[in-house]
């Protein structure tokens, strides 16, 4: 017991800091500089709490083995960013936050992960193989949906915006259906490699590794159930701390996207590092594709019931950056080898992206 408390400190001081700050919730905006301090307390509680919900993930991951591993990683990672995003919104005022943590999670995950990985991992080991019918499967998924629920809504007249959002929602979920198909029924080979496997384990291994995916699937619920109730707090004190502070407008979108990728981010630096970029290709095409086809809904599912429009339509420029990166990812991905100029390509339109969110763009 002793050693899983030790093991499991993250998950402690998240429902440490959940227990002190709910019951104080109304004392923490009281100023905007306590406001800030309990923010800033709050993100490391549940970016903690969500490195914790990572590793359980990769637990069950390896466990289950590919395909169903990459799927059970993404998946957690943007449960967390939908129950933070959801509290979030349900104290903001923004019309844009939603598409603004969208965009953001794209940006870290197509250019921040896959440039930093492919970088990193080419200048180590050179050319990295992968299967390439991943990487095409997904760019063009990925296109799609983002054209469907972000680019088209621009042109869509107001009047019509309930047809179209629920458009969206059925569009996004059969998207859904057919890549759950995919990736785990008959084209399932698309997202595996074939890399040097370790020697089997023995009986009484795989039966303390069932035992620990139990654990594992357990922690993990703990964790997305605290990430909720530290999000509730964290949305109002972040939107106390930022009023008036110059700050751009997408500086709560970013810290989002930014708690949601960052577990992402520490296995997809391992995976490029050990010479194995299958993993990173599932890991940050899939959690883009996972984000915007799972969050959209959810987000157009409240603007329905609330009869609230929510901004979904990208700016010029954010659909500029959006086109740009599918266009670079379909190119780099088209041979089943990452390199060090690749990486180097995503890793610039990543800087690019900071700044023009710096800029207020």
């Amino acid at each position: 017991m002793s050693n899983l408390l030790s093991q499991e400190r993250l998950l402690l001081v998240a429902l440490l800091v959940a227990a002190a700050a709910l019951p104080f919730e109304h004392a923490l905006l009281a100023s905007q500089g306590v406001a800030l301090l309990a923010s800033a307390l709050l993100i490391v509680a549940i970016l903690g709490a969500a490195l914790r919900v990572a590793h359980h993930a990769e637990v069950l991951a390896e466990r289950f083995g590919e395909p169903y591993g990459t799927m059970i990683l993404t998946l957690s990672a943007v449960l967390v960013e939908v129950v933070i995003l959801a509290m979030m919104l349900g104290h903001s005022s923004s019309p844009t936050l939603a598409r603004d943590t969208i965009y953001s999670a794209l940006m870290l995950d197509l250019n921040g992960i896959l440039g930093i990985a492919a970088l990193l991992g080419g200048l180590r080991h050179g050319e990295q193989p992968y299967n390439v019918d991943s990487g095409n499967s997904y760019v063009v998924m990925i296109l799609t949906a983002i054209g469907v629920s972000m680019i088209v809504p621009e042109f869509i007249p107001e009047p019509h915006w309930q047809k179209w959002s629920l458009f969206t929602i059925v569009a996004m979920l059969t998207l859904y259906a057919m890549f759950l198909r995919l990736q785990t029924g008959q084209h399932s080979y698309f997202f595996s490699y074939s890399y040097a496997q370790p020697r089997a384990p023995a009986a009484s291994t795989a039966v303390h590794a069932q035992g620990d995916a139990r654990l594992a699937a357990g922690l993990l619920v703990v964790g997305i159930v605290l990430i909720g109730a530290l999000s509730e707090v964290m949305a109002q004190s972040l939107g106390v701390a930022l009023e008036g502070s110059g700050l751009p407008p997408i500086t709560a979108a970013l810290v989002v996207a930014l708690i949601s990728a960052s577990p992402e981010i520490l296995t997809a630096l391992r995976a490029a590092l050990a010479n194995r970029m299958q993993p990173v290709v599932n890991i940050a095409l899939g959690a883009s594709l996972s984000t915007v086809i799972l969050t959209v809904p959810v987000i157009e599912g409240l603007a329905l019931v609330t009869g609230h429009p929510i901004e979904m339509a990208l700016t010029p420029v954010q659909t500029a950056m959006v086109l740009i990166t599918l266009f670079a990812a379909a190119i780099n991905l088209h041979d089943g080898e990452t390199n060090a100029i690749e990486g180097t390509t995503h890793f610039v339109l990543f800087a690019a992206f900071l700044m023009l969110s710096a800029l207020g763009l």
